[in-house]
């Protein structure tokens, strides 16, 4: 899914956060919904203003940043 056609940042809006075309809602918000056990269902009914697509972006644009970053975990050293 080519998701630049639905996620879009502008520094005038929510700090220049990525947000939904045409939206002001973030796609930090729209995965802490999920994260919170919402539905698609009820994402869509509760902003009409956003698509399935629009969803489905949100995602794909959350997997493509997942994948390109590096975790390093760090083992404590116990005194």
């Amino acid at each position: 899914m080519d998701w630049k056609k639905h996620i879009d940042s502008d520094p005038e809006i929510a700090s220049g956060k990525p947000i939904i075309k045409g939206t002001r809602l973030t796609v930090e918000h729209i995965i802490g919904l999920f994260a919170s056990g919402w539905t698609k269902e009820q994402v869509l009914s509760n902003y009409p203003s956003i698509s399935e697509e629009s969803l489905n972006a949100a995602f794909a644009f959350i997997t493509e940043i997942v994948r390109d970053e590096s975790v390093y975990f760090i083992k404590k050293s116990v005194a």
